[in-house]
């Protein structure tokens, strides 16, 4: 890979950006990821896709000129690709985000389920004020933050710090810079001892919840808990080792 760097251990998958100094996406780069993404799907064994980044901040956001011309559709195919990739892996994601995180950076990585920064850490999607939106942002906000903080930081292009993101509910923890990677491998360990079938359950449960009506995503949970959830390996092995009072051996499946 010319522009990132990806590896599996343990049930942690890796990607790290690496295009320095600011790590901007463009269309080859996102396609680099989207290949290693692709490679990843139905991996049982996969827990954790941790983004981490090389250079001096996570992401600057996406190649504006690639936003010009022809290329738009190719670089929002490309960048929307990642997100749906994302999306069908069942795996926790996590971000793990210092410096700038911008643009198409943000909403990389506030896509993810978790998100560790340090305290250097700046997000934002100031692209309005170059006269474009971000459609990932739009989608995911507000069902991260609500409308109001969602209108305020899109509508504004506004920056804003770790903490106040942290306070907005955007992201999840931060830390000081000098322990930012120490603290990442911390964060990411207590989803690592889980089954991989449990959490990629888990998840689709969590997400038919987000269905507005109660009734119908209620009837999917039920119908995922015990049509699928209740019949894995995994599942019957936790509740026995409870009641054994011992440590699972998960199989994940």
């Amino acid at each position: 890979m010319k522009y990132i760097n990806a590896q599996i251990e343990g049930g942690l998958g890796t990607i790290t950006l690496n295009r320095p100094p600011v790590n901007v996406l463009n269309i080859e780069m996102m396609n680099e990821i989207n290949d290693i993404l692709k490679d990843w799907i139905g991996n049982k064994d996969l827990k954790v896709v941790l983004f981490n980044a090389n250079g001096k901040c996570f992401s600057a956001g996406v190649d504006v000129g690639e936003h010009m011309g022809d290329l738009v559709l190719k670089m929002i195919e490309s960048f929307h690709g990642m997100f749906r990739l994302m999306d069908k892996l069942g795996a926790v994601t996590v971000s793990s985000v210092y410096g700038s995180c911008l643009g198409g950076g943000c909403e990389l990585a506030i896509f993810c389920d978790l998100v560790i920064a340090d305290d250097t850490a700046k997000f934002g999607q100031p692209e309005i004020q170059v006269g474009v939106l971000p459609p990932i942002a739009a989608q995911i906000m507000p069902r991260i933050i609500g409308r109001k903080a969602t209108m305020d930081l899109i509508l504004s292009g506004r920056i804003v710090s770790a903490q106040e993101a942290m306070g907005m509910g955007l992201i999840n923890k931060v830390v000081a810079k000098a322990d930012l990677s120490n603290e990442t491998d911390k964060f990411v360990q207590p989803y690592l001892s889980l089954s991989a079938e449990v959490i990629r359950l888990t998840k689709k449960t969590i997400k038919a919840g987000l269905i507005d009506d109660l009734e119908p995503s209620l009837k999917i949970i039920e119908d995922i808990y015990l049509n699928e959830l209740m019949k894995t390996t995994d599942a019957q092995e936790g509740l026995k080792a409870f009641l054994e009072k011992r440590k699972p051996e998960w199989k994940n499946c």
